[in-house]
């Protein structure tokens, strides 16, 4: 199992990479009133980094959420 996993990590590595060697062509993006410049291949592990942070922090605030409702009030 764990050569199975190797090797899938090792092709997903290698699209990666061969999807940033093939993408290096530079794009701006705007958002409100900054501008960034970079290859599109950091502007997608970007967007996939923040894309990451915000869903992490959204369940994790659902989750404590659910945990506070969930809870039985403590009666003395």
């Amino acid at each position: 199992m764990r050569f199975i996993q190797a090797v899938l990590l090792l092709v997903f590595l290698g699209a990666i990479g061969l999807f940033a060697v093939q993408n290096m062509n530079s794009i701006t993006v705007d958002f409100a009133k900054w501008t960034v410049t970079g290859p599109v291949a950091l502007m997608a592990i970007a967007a996939y980094v923040l894309g990451m942070l915000s869903g992490w922090t959204v369940v994790s605030y659902l989750s404590r959420s659910i945990r506070r409702v969930s809870e039985r009030p403590t009666v003395e």
